[in-house]
């Protein structure tokens, strides 16, 4: 068994184009990781949905920061409870042929990179499952300057965690004990997370609400819609206010003469100017297609 081995990973993310880690893993743009940090969980969860990935959010946490949005990329972990013969064989596997020190959590936040999340699956176990604790929170913060963790677990040393302010970490339960009696039998696996699951390299959005899974091939279309969504919202709320347009003419798939409206306000407005670099040639070659093709009465969604 192979930990972390980049012909496995590139395997299990075959749709992913972009440049990727050393060891195979997505490397999804850091100026998508910036523009994901100013969208909702909903904004998120909507295209996802849509394109059949309906097991990406789960929202049953604890969490260190509750106030605070989290986003990076996976780095992924599997753990079952000991057994003597696996336990010491992947042990001695892992310090003699891949040359790791320490016990298997310290693995994987030894692979850290600036931005990752480490994502574990503890199978819920609180006692004797203490992920992290104060030490390895501050590693993790060290690495991922702006990271965190979630983990289907406990972690320990929470007086000290809480202080860690520039990560987040999403967990189960929290306990004095020690990590003890678990292995790990994957490292940047696929990894279930209560009813989500989780590819290393996904980008990891946490909220209030819970932690959400975006693979990385459709991190771009996610955030993009998103940023359109909001801005036509503001765009709405200015015709609103002036009277310009009714609820029902906002919530309805706009016509060529809105769109037209919009785009001119989108051009000049200075509050549409952090989305100017949305393109929207596609929404109104469809207004007009369906001005051409007679009236329609679609409600938005």
């Amino acid at each position: 068994m192979r930990f972390d081995h980049a012909e496995d990973i590139r395997h299990i993310t075959p749709l992913w184009e972009g440049e990727r880690f050393p060891n195979g893993r997505p490397k999804v743009p850091a100026d998508i990781l910036r523009r994901m940090r100013k969208i909702t969980l909903e904004e998120a969860w909507g295209p996802l949905w849509h394109h059949g990935y309906q097991f990406q959010f789960e929202g049953d946490f604890k969490i260190v920061h509750p106030e605070r949005v989290t986003v990076g990329r996976a780095v992924t972990a599997v753990m079952v409870p000991s057994r003597p013969d696996l336990h010491e064989t992947l042990l001695r596997y892992g310090h003699e042929q891949e040359g790791r020190k320490g016990f298997f959590n310290q693995w994987v936040i030894d692979q850290l990179e600036e931005d990752d999340v480490v994502v574990v699956d503890m199978f819920d176990k609180v006692f004797k499952g203490t992920y992290i604790g104060g030490n390895l929170g501050t590693a993790i913060s060290t690495r991922t300057k702006r990271g965190g963790a979630v983990i289907w677990g406990g972690i320990r040393d929470n007086q000290q965690v809480v202080q860690i302010e520039d990560i987040n970490v999403y967990y189960r339960g929290s306990d004095p004990t020690a990590i003890a009696d678990v292995t790990m039998v994957g490292m940047n696996t696929p990894t279930r997370i209560g009813r989500a699951i989780c590819l290393p390299g996904d980008v990891v959005l946490g909220t209030p609400a819970g932690v959400i899974f975006v693979p990385p091939h459709l991190a771009e279309l996610v955030v993009v819609n998103a940023e359109k969504s909001q801005v036509r919202d503001i765009f709405g709320f200015v015709r609103l206010r002036e009277g310009v347009y009714s609820t029902a003419q906002i919530d309805s798939n706009w016509p060529l003469a809105l769109w037209n409206d919009f785009h001119e306000w989108f051009r000049t407005a200075e509050a549409a100017a952090e989305y100017r670099h949305l393109s929207w040639e596609r929404e109104l070659e469809d207004a007009k297609r369906r001005e051409d093709e007679g009236p329609s009465h679609e409600v938005r969604l």
